[in-house]
């Protein structure tokens, strides 16, 4: 418990210590405001929920039919953990020089995990949920139960999710894995007889209501082996990422010869490619944005998840603009381990930052190409294929290079289960924000007066306007970069 405090109090104190913690003051705005709208959403769907299934399926009490949809609540949870949950492993690394014993530290920041506020999120949906189905049968008794065995599924499923990040982080073929584990649910679930998977978590459901023995018992081995599963991946891969010796052997490496005669431009082309193929961080982001990327395009051809002429729109921007965000997104940042060296001669940002665009404009083919697959089967046109393309190449990339002015952080190269949480600036949050919101907004205020083919080729002048004079905007960002970059520097060298 001591040792509890201690690293509860120093992440305290490490939060409030990052030089972010006074410049992402909109960002934590951001953040809690969204957290009050999803408990806001949350709360409606629990109480809305009961009604919804007594008229959907009068011959079955609700919360029976809620205990079926468990592992589609338990998928979505996965998730959303993506998007807002850390590794346990990025805590360790302050701590290994400590005189505390390595099992005793990932073991405590497990449980630590599984203490989590974050596995009580989805108490919004079922507090209300129970309040309004299970009591009235079961008493307050089968209804405290019942809450205790939800929460236990989410701390399962909480480790099971820091299992698959830890993986993931080593290597991108590990997504295969949680992948197949729904899969073979799935596949469990509609092609045998008698949805065996749904009969079997709404047994598991009624089990905690009734307070069945057998039924946390199950739960609770579930979480014990999982909890065994992480603490030995995580005692081996540390151990290997702090002890393993530099990889020597010479390889073939290439030079990229047929950039020379580009001039600066190409060295820093040559730069760029080198920096996503040979970099953990940067490689595994560029990996992760193609795979979901690939995933919405073919989503979109061969279901009928997205249909509909708001979500096409939003998904077929989205497809472009993933692999943008990976590289764009954090521009300067990865430069700042080594933005002395990049500052010591004259102009060279501004085409630094040429090459990127070009470099980007080139990576934006490939979205293009899957995109055709959405055309092929009519579920879009080729000329909003096309313009959304342009568009995202002019509009969205100049939107995108702001944030060279603006981001002062420094993000590590290689890092792998120690790396580091940076939060977001409040520049980068407007932007990132506006770079997908303006887009829609401007395409919905056209369509609303205009047929779509003309919006499509509006969208494709302004693109085509902003690419033509991409030279010019450039330099007006290298300029504002320049008059700042004293701070800038400070700022970097500061969060290495």
């Amino acid at each position: 418990m001591n040792l509890y405090k201690i690293i509860k109090q120093n992440q305290k104190l490490a939060e409030k210590r990052n030089p972010a913690f006074d410049t992402n003051r909109f960002a934590k705005f951001l953040m809690y405001f969204m957290i009050v709208y999803w408990a806001a959403l949350f709360l409606f769907m629990g109480v809305m929920l009961p009604f919804m299934f007594e008229g959907l399926v009068p011959n079955m009490e609700p919360y029976h039919i809620m205990n079926q949809g468990i592992l589609y609540v338990m998928l979505a949870d996965f998730l959303i953990r993506f998007i807002g949950q850390p590794s346990v492993s990025q805590e360790i690394k302050p701590y290994l020089l400590m005189p505390v014993k390595r099992n005793k530290l990932i073991s405590l920041l497990l449980l630590k995990s599984g203490l989590d506020s974050y596995n009580f999120l989805w108490f919004f949906v079922y507090v209300p949920f129970a309040f309004l189905t299970i009591i009235r049968f079961y008493g307050f008794g089968g209804m405290f139960l019942y809450l205790i065995g939800i929460w236990l599924v989410f701390v399962f499923n909480n480790y099971w999710y820091l299992l698959c990040k830890l993986l993931l982080g080593e290597k991108t073929l590990w997504l295969l894995l949680p992948v197949a584990v729904f899969g073979v649910l799935g596949v469990a679930e509609f092609l045998l007889d008698g949805l065996p998977i749904s009969r079997f978590t709404m047994n598991l459901g009624e089990g905690f209501i009734e307070g069945n023995p057998l039924s946390f018992l199950f739960i609770l081995a579930c979480i014990g082996m999982m909890f065994f599963i992480n603490l030995k991946l995580q005692q081996k891969m540390i151990y290997n990422e702090i002890s393993k010796k530099e990889d020597t052997k010479i390889k073939r490496v290439s030079e990229y010869k047929f950039l020379d005669k580009y001039g600066e431009v190409g060295e820093y082309l040559r730069l760029e490619l080198k920096l996503i193929a040979r970099n953990k961080t940067v490689k595994t982001q560029f990996r992760m944005g193609f795979i979901v990327m690939m995933a919405f395009s073919f989503l979109v051809a061969f279901t009928d998840v997205y249909d509909g002429t708001g979500m096409i729109r939003f998904i077929c921007l989205y497809n472009y603009a993933i692999l943008p965000i990976m590289t764009l997104g954090q521009v300067m940042s990865f430069e700042g381990n080594y933005i002395d060296g990049l500052m010591s001669r004259k102009e060279s940002i501004f085409n630094l930052l040429r090459a990127k665009y070009y470099l980007t404009t080139c990576i934006i083919v490939i979205p293009f190409l899957f995109m055709l697959f959405p055309v092929s089967k009519e579920k879009m046109t080729l000329l909003m294929a096309v313009a959304y393309l342009v568009f995202v190449m002019g509009f969205v990339f100049f939107m995108l290079l702001q944030l060279a002015v603006y981001n002062t952080r420094t993000l590590p190269l290689n890092a792998n289960l120690m790396k580091g949480n940076k939060s977001s600036s409040t520049a980068q949050s407007i932007l990132m924000g506006c770079t997908f919101g303006l887009p829609l907004i401007v395409d919905s205020m056209l369509s609303a007066f205009l047929p779509e083919e003309v919006v499509h080729i509006i969208l494709i002048i302004i693109g085509m306007g902003f690419m033509a004079t991409h030279n010019l905007w450039i330099k007006n960002i290298y300029q504002r970069f320049m008059k700042r970059r004293y701070k800038n520097m400070e700022e970097f060298r500061a969060t290495r």
